[in-house]
């Protein structure tokens, strides 16, 4: 037999804390990641009833500053990063040249001339030499900077009222997508009023070596921990796609729900994404039986499609689902979804499945 060698996994900033905690560790992305602590059901419950906190330091960090900022953010994403005023984010697409998504972001406007994108941890490699790539020719500086974070993502309807008694800024002037300056139990950081829950909160930027310290005071002052299984049927029930299921190089973006994201400006891909996507993303309800990514969807007996994403939905008490099919087979009202050879009853709702 030849030996082989695998890839260490990486560790975020907080790896010591959750191993303290208890939290079960997973790979994820080439990370070590905690998907649950006390869990699944309690993590996803706090988010919806009070407040609990994630890690998300495995998350990637791209600067990117100079005269042509701007011009070349407005080529190389499909949304309008000229609307964003310094101190505002929005989420944003990086298209590749046949109209597939290389990933979805987050950007960050710090100031006229410099932005903030933060994306998809297993993407980063990928991201970084596709910015690249489209650099040549503006003036433009890029800097990774992942290694510099941590990245502690506070959801949930009283994320303000726990954070608030511990920082310098009044939290509840700033509005869904701000960017701002501030400190947390002392520390500097960086907040934003973003998330990937369906919950109000914020996301919280600070410095890598200062990480693990935030985290265990945060704990101390009232904020549940949780891990990745609870993030994933929190952006499950909000409807919110992942990249690798949903969004893919291959697959056309339009065909979620998302086309306010795609504006008209001149943008790499554009020509691929204009077509019209020959697949649609569904919400499918089932009353008993969990379906998971892979699982063929029926129509008339016909397989018609595939679920991306299912889980139950520990808020509404049933399995749920997000599934691509074909586009002229979209608009029925009942499907059947196959679980080791058996069909299953599906209906299809709208997205969201739940909407705070």
């Amino acid at each position: 037999m030849t030996p082989t060698t695998e890839t260490p996994l990486k560790r975020t900033p907080l790896h010591a804390a959750h191993l303290r905690a208890g939290a079960r560790m997973v790979p994820f992305g080439g990370w070590d990641m905690p998907v649950q602590y006390a869990g699944v059901k309690a993590e996803h419950e706090a988010v919806r009833t009070r407040a609990a906190m994630f890690d998300v330091s495995h998350m990637g960090e791209f600067r990117v500053s100079g005269p042509d900022a701007e011009a070349f953010l407005q080529r190389v994403t499909t949304n309008d990063v000229s609307k964003l005023r310094p101190g505002r984010a929005g989420y944003n697409w990086l298209p590749n040249e046949s109209g597939g998504l290389v990933d979805d972001i987050y950007v960050y406007r710090v100031g006229e001339t410099e932005f903030l994108l933060v994306v998809n941890a297993s993407n980063i490699e990928k991201d970084w030499t596709h910015l690249q790539t489209h650099a040549a020719g503006y003036d433009v500086t890029l800097t990774d900077e992942s290694p510099e974070w941590g990245l502690l993502a506070l959801q949930g309807p009283q994320a303000e009222a726990l954070l608030q008694p511990h920082t310098d800024v009044d939290l509840s002037a700033k509005k869904k997508n701000a960017f701002f300056p501030g400190t947390l139990l002392e520390f500097p950081v960086m907040f934003a009023r973003t998330g990937y829950t369906g919950e109000d909160g914020f996301e919280v930027f600070v410095k890598a070596d200062d990480a693990e310290a935030l985290w265990d005071r945060l704990i101390a002052v009232g904020l549940t921990p949780a891990g990745l299984g609870a993030r994933d049927t929190l952006r499950l029930e909000a409807g919110f796609p992942l990249y690798g299921h949903e969004f893919a190089d291959d697959l056309h973006p339009l065909a979620s729900t998302y086309s306010w994201v795609v504006k008209d400006k001149d943008h790499v891909g554009r020509a691929g994404i204009q077509a019209a996507p020959t697949v649609r993303l569904i919400g499918l309800a089932l009353d008993r039986v969990p379906v998971r990514e892979g699982y063929p969807v029926l129509l008339g007996g016909e397989s018609v499609g595939h679920v991306t994403s299912g889980s139950t939905s520990p808020t509404l008490g049933h399995p749920i689902a997000m599934a691509l099919v074909r586009a002229d087979a979209a608009n029925a009202d009942a499907y059947e979804v196959e679980v080791r050879g058996k069909a299953h009853p599906a209906r299809r709702v709208e997205l969201p499945f739940y909407k705070r």
